[in-house]
């Protein structure tokens, strides 16, 4: 499962999914990519969840990009516990994913190939994506700058 090494501060706030993505809405490594359409969390078993359905169906052809990282950290109370004392511990990881992030990539595959193992990994992720190739966003309809 995908975490961070070592971070700063062990708890973080909760924060804001407002707003549009400031980097990370274009394909940089593939041909065809993922797209979120919606903001959520997205937790890191969700992550590779999708990465092992796009993987398998691929039969290691081709290449696949994982382009969002769970460094988020969300805490959970046990249950049945009262109100107070403190926050608890790190239950699991998320990325934050604003509409408009690409979420993966991949190339190396026939373009049918490529949609299918996309569409395949688009069913592990609590967002509604779109799949995108690269001319896609290159004719400008994603990013807006």
């Amino acid at each position: 499962m995908l975490m961070p090494k070592r971070v700063k501060r062990r708890k973080q706030f909760r924060g804001s999914m407002a707003g549009k993505p400031t980097r990370g809405t274009k394909i940089s490594y593939g041909e065809y990519g993922l797209v979120s359409t919606e903001p959520a969390w997205i937790k890191s078993n969700q992550i590779e969840a999708a990465r092992v359905a796009m993987t398998r169906y691929i039969k290691r052809g081709g290449k696949v990009w994982i382009d969002i990282f769970p460094d988020k950290p969300v805490t959970t109370k046990p249950a049945e516990t009262r109100m107070g004392s403190g926050k608890g511990t790190v239950e699991y990881w998320v990325a934050v994913v604003k509409p408009g992030r690409v979420l993966f990539e991949i190339a190396g595959v026939p373009e049918e190939t490529a949609r299918e193992a996309l569409r395949l990994a688009m069913h592990k992720l609590p967002v509604k994506c779109k799949i995108v190739s690269k001319a896609d966003l290159e004719g400008g309809e994603a990013n807006e700058e």
